[in-house]
């Protein structure tokens, strides 16, 4: 696959993915930081530097190896109506969530997207009623439901699913930190330049037999953990 490829998007599609990417989504995004936080409060973050270093490993180690390739196994299913598929990758990645602020968040979110899709019509009746059987959902469930429902080309939905999850760790460094506008941009645009990349690497991790799906993420579990404790905060996980 060539990440620099380009991809066919219809205008309705493009804009129904602009939508469920937006910061102003209602489903509540913008109060988790996924542990960042607690990186800040641990000293594991204190400049921009530092910032872009955690983003970037949680990019890596975290989003491509796991989650973005479990988004690929979800939309493949609901293109093949696999419904089988889609219980047990969405089962899947909630076991693999190591601390219940992280489960939680995806529990909330996903349940929050479902609804909306619901109420804006996004999907369909038979995708709705299983939604209604699965407990809990998470949000790649969802958003990779709407995605193929829309016919948005995997690769343009799950690079948006990225992107809207790299955006919300700047919001949170740049809030947390902090750090001023310019060097969350700065941040940003350097590490969206490597999206194409590791979408490339999140299609082929899924398409191998068995899919390569990598959890090992200590730092990011341990972190997560204290700041379920931490005294003062601003943000859910």
């Amino acid at each position: 696959m060539n990440p620099d490829a380009p991809i066919a998007v219809s205008l309705d599609s493009l804009t129904i993915l602009q939508q469920i990417s937006s910061p102003a989504l209602p489903i509540g995004g913008f109060t988790y930081s996924q542990g960042l936080e607690a990186a800040v409060e641990l000293r594991l973050i204190h400049d921009e530097a530092s910032a872009a270093q955690w983003i970037t490993a949680q990019l890596h180690t975290v989003m491509t190896p796991s989650e973005a390739p479990l988004w690929c196994l979800l939309f493949d299913a609901w293109q093949r109506q696999d419904d089988d598929a889609v219980r047990h990758w969405n089962g899947w990645f909630h076991a693999s969530r190591e601390t219940q602020e992280i489960r939680q968040e995806t529990e909330q979110m996903g349940r929050s997207l479902a609804r909306l899709a619901r109420e804006l019509s996004w999907v369909g009746e038979a995708s709705l009623s299983l939604l209604d059987r699965l407990q809990p959902l998470t949000l790649p469930l969802v958003h990779s439901l709407i995605c193929a429902t829309a016919r948005i080309p995997q690769p343009a939905g799950l690079s948006a699913y990225l992107f809207t999850w790299l955006e919300n760790q700047i919001a949170a460094a740049v809030k947390s930190v902090p750090l001023g506008q310019t060097a969350g941009q700065r941040i940003l645009d350097g590490l969206r330049r490597q999206i194409p990349a590791l979408v490339d690497e999140a299609q082929t991790r899924s398409h191998t037999a068995p899919p390569a799906l990598h959890t090992l993420a200590p730092q990011y579990g341990i972190v997560s953990s204290r700041h379920a404790s931490q005294f003062s905060r601003l943000f859910r996980s």
